[in-house]
C-alpha cells in the first residue's frame, strides 16, 4: 500500500517520536510510505525546533500568528499536491496540527481515503495553555477537518468521546493507543533486588504540569525523616531505602526543579540527565526501580507509560479513566487518586519496600504489551487493515 503521511510538525520531540516509529513500522511492514512535512523538520536536533519558525512566533502578534498557521496550508497544499501527483497513494494519513487543512482538501481532491490521526482537541489545549486569539475560527476548523476524515485515529476513548461530541460518527473513530518497539527493549540489564539507592524514574520533557515539584517535595520530606532516624538510633535508617529521582529529559521546569532541590538539601538525590536521544531510553529507563507519571493530561496515551511497561518497571501512575484504558491497578501498575496530593508518595513508599511487589507488577506490564499489541507493529497492521477495507468501498461501483 501506498501511504502519503502529512504532518507539520515544527520540532523534534515526543511527536516526532511518534510520527517515525509509526512510519517505520509500516515500511517494515513492506508499505511505500512517503513523509511530506517542513523541510525545516529535517534540520531540527532533537528537543528543539527550528530558530527561525521561533523567531517569528516571538514577534508577530498571536492573531496575527495564528493567520500565519492558516496561510501556510497553500504552500503546504501544493507540496502535498506535488508529491501525490508522482506517488499516486492508496490513502492520505495525517498527523492532526490546529489551522492544518491540507490533508483534509486533497484527498477531497483526488479521491482517496483520508485518516486522521488526533492525539489532543488541540483548539482547547491552546485556549487553556497558550493565549489561543481566534477561538472560534479555530474550533470551527477543528470540528471541520475532523469530520473531513473517512477515519479519525484517536490515542484513548476519553479523545474518541470529545471527537465524537464535536460531530464525527463514532463508528469512524478508531482508538489506537501510544505503542512501542519490543526489540529495543530486549536483554536489558536486571536490576538488582536490593538496589542502593533505589532509583525513582521520570522521562519526558519536563514541565510544570508534570507534577515533579511534588515528588522532589515528598523525596525531601523522606529524606529528612531519614536522617532524623538516624541521628535518634546512632544507626543507619534501614526500614526504607534511600531513594534517588532520575529525571531522563530537559524542558522548561527542569531550572526551577534544580533550585528546588537544592533549596531543600536533596541536590544529590535528584540528578537530571538532560535530552536522551530516543535510542537510550530503553537503556536508561531499565535503570529505574520505581517509574513515574505524577500526573497526566487526561485525554493523552502518555508515550512514557509505554516505555515504562516494556522495560518492565513498577509504575505509579494516577487513576483517571484514560490511563486505566492501559495500566490497572494492582496488577500492571499502582494507580493513585490524582486530587489526593499525598497519594503518590504513599504508592512510592508502598513499592519502595516490596521488592516482591515491584517485580510482580513490572513483569505483568511487560506481558500487557505483547498481549494487546502495543506496538507500533500492531498499529501500522490495524491501519492497513482498515485502509484496505476503506479503498475498497471508495473505488466500488455505485448501485
Amino acid at each position: 500500500m501506498r501511504i502519503l503521511y502529512s504532518h507539520r510538525i515544527q520540532s523534534r520531540d515526543g511527536q516526532s517520536v511518534h510520527v517515525e516509529q509509526m512510519v517505520a513500522a509500516l515500511r517494515q511492514a513492506g508499505n511505500e510510505v512517503l513523509v511530506v512535512g517542513p523541510g525545516f523538520y529535517q534540520q531540527a536536533a532533537f528537543g528543539a525546533e527550528s530558530r527561525l519558525v521561533a523567531l517569528i512566533r516571538a514577534r508577530l502578534p498571536p492573531a496575527i500568528g495564528e493567520l500565519a498557521e492558516l496561510a501556510y496550508n497553500l504552500p503546504a497544499y501544493r507540496r502535498l499536491r506535488r508529491a501525490a501527483n508522482t506517488f499516486r497513494p492508496d490513502i492520505i494519513y495525517e498527523r492532526y496540527n490546529l489551522y492544518y487543512l491540507a490533508g483534509a482538501w486533497l484527498a477531497g481532491r483526488i479521491g482517496v481515503p483520508f485518516y486522521l490521526e488526533v492525539n489532543a482537541p488541540i483548539a482547547d489545549e491552546r485556549t487553556r495553555f497558550a493565549g489561543l486569539r481566534l477561538r472560534r475560527l479555530a474550533r470551527r476548523l477543528e470540528g471541520r477537518t475532523w469530520r473531513a476524515a473517512t477515519r479519525v485515529v484517536a490515542v484513548t476513548g476519553v479523545l474518541k468521546s470529545m471527537i465524537a461530541a464535536a460531530g464525527v460518527a463514532p463508528d469512524r473513530i478508531e482508538v489506537v493507543p501510544n505503542g512501542i518497539d519490543p526489540a529495543a527493549f530486549a536483554d536489558l540489564p536486571a536490576r538488582p533486588p536490593a538496589p542502593d539507592p533505589l532509583v525513582l524514574g521520570f522521562v519526558g520533557f519536563v514541565r510544570d504540569w508534570h507534577g515533579l515539584d511534588a515528588v522532589i517535595a515528598a523525596l525531601a520530606e523522606q529524606t529528612g525523616a531519614e536522617r532524623t532516624g538516624a541521628e535518634q538510633t546512632g544507626t543507619e535508617h534501614a526500614r526504607t531505602p534511600r531513594l534517588d529521582l532520575v529525571v531522563v529529559g530537559d524542558g522548561p521546569a527542569r531550572a526551577a526543579l534544580e533550585r528546588q532541590a537544592a533549596s531543600l538539601g536533596i541536590a544529590d538525590r535528584v540528578r537530571f540527565t538532560g535530552l536522551a536521544p530516543h535510542e537510550d531510553v530503553p537503556r536508561l529507563v531499565a535503570g529505574f526501580d520505581i517509574a513515574l507519571q505524577p500526573r497526566a493530561v487526561a485525554y493523552a496515551s502518555p508515550l512514557k507509560i509505554f516505555d515504562y511497561m516494556a522495560a518492565g518497571r513498577a509504575i505509579v501512575a494516577p487513576d483517571q479513566p484514560n490511563i486505566r484504558e492501559i495500566l490497572t491497578n494492582g496488577e500492571t501498575a499502582l494507580l493513585f487518586d490524582p486530587a489526593d496530593p499525598d497519594a503518590v508518595w504513599r504508592a512510592v513508599l508502598r513499592l519502595a519496600g516490596d521488592v516482591t511487589l515491584r517485580a510482580r507488577l513490572g513483569a505483568a506490564a511487560r506481558a500487557e504489551i505483547e498481549r494487546r499489541r502495543y506496538t507500533w507493529a500492531g498499529n501500522a497492521a490495524r491501519l492497513v487493515e482498515w485502509a484496505g477495507h476503506d479503498r475498497a468501498l471508495h473505488h466500488a461501483p455505485s448501485p
